[in-house]
């Protein structure tokens, strides 16, 4: 089996295959001080974010149209919104030809006019989500009860085959669909207040991450 140090080494070996390809700022001092101790290491992190995502069920390539670790502006989220609306129509996916089970002749199975289509869009808020490997089912319960003090209240340990992982996370949170047929379904009082709420949740799990990082 595998030890718990041979592991956290070769979590740390693999490269980082995040939206942005590394620790964003606001979660880097948390992290690297919970790598720093002998019980813990962390396998995946994010400090709080807002995306416009194309609207499945599957998290794929091309799915993030715009993603921010930053407070949002409105100028910008408006002009990104009018990116997305204006890019061209997606051709649909065409189906395998088709044959007339007694001739053995293709059938003509074209969409006609419809063989475009547009994407439905997404705007998500999300807080800040954290998880932590933990040597032993004890280190993982000191590390869950100082998260909860310092605001995680959502969160919990994993355990799978005396592997102990604790998954921190914060409650701030939005989302509500924003593009449907190409067509922007909020108008710009409503995306004021939307910048405004998803801005102050943000500074929120900001406070949190702090608070965790100075209790450890």
């Amino acid at each position: 089996m595998i030890s718990f140090n041979q592991r956290k080494q070769d979590i740390f070996s693999k490269k980082d295959k995040s939206f942005i390809g590394c620790r964003d700022e606001k979660i880097k001092k948390l992290c690297g001080k919970i790598n720093k101790k002998e019980s813990y290491y962390t396998t995946s992190s994010c400090s709080g974010r807002v995306v416009v995502i194309k609207d499945k069920e599957k998290k794929e390539p091309g799915v993030f149209e715009f993603v921010s670790h930053d407070l949002l502006d409105l100028s910008e989220l408006k002009k990104e919104l009018s990116r997305i609306i204006s890019q061209p129509l997606q051709p649909f996916p065409q189906p395998p030809a088709l044959k007339n089970k007694l001739t053995k002749k293709p059938v003509n199975n074209k969409r006609g006019d419809n063989n475009f289509h547009t994407f439905s869009y997404k705007f998500k808020q999300e807080p800040c989500i954290l998880h932590v490997a933990c040597r032993e089912l004890g280190d993982a319960e000191k590390l869950l009860k100082k998260a909860q003090l310092a605001g995680f209240k959502r969160s919990g340990i994993i355990s799978s085959k005396g592997k102990f992982v604790c998954e921190l996370l914060s409650t701030e949170k939005l989302e509500f669909p924003i593009i449907e047929e190409g067509r922007l379904l909020v108008g710009d009082d409503f995306l004021k207040v939307v910048v405004k709420k998803a801005n102050k949740n943000l500074e929120k799990t900001w406070l949190k991450i702090e608070n965790l990082e100075k209790s450890l």
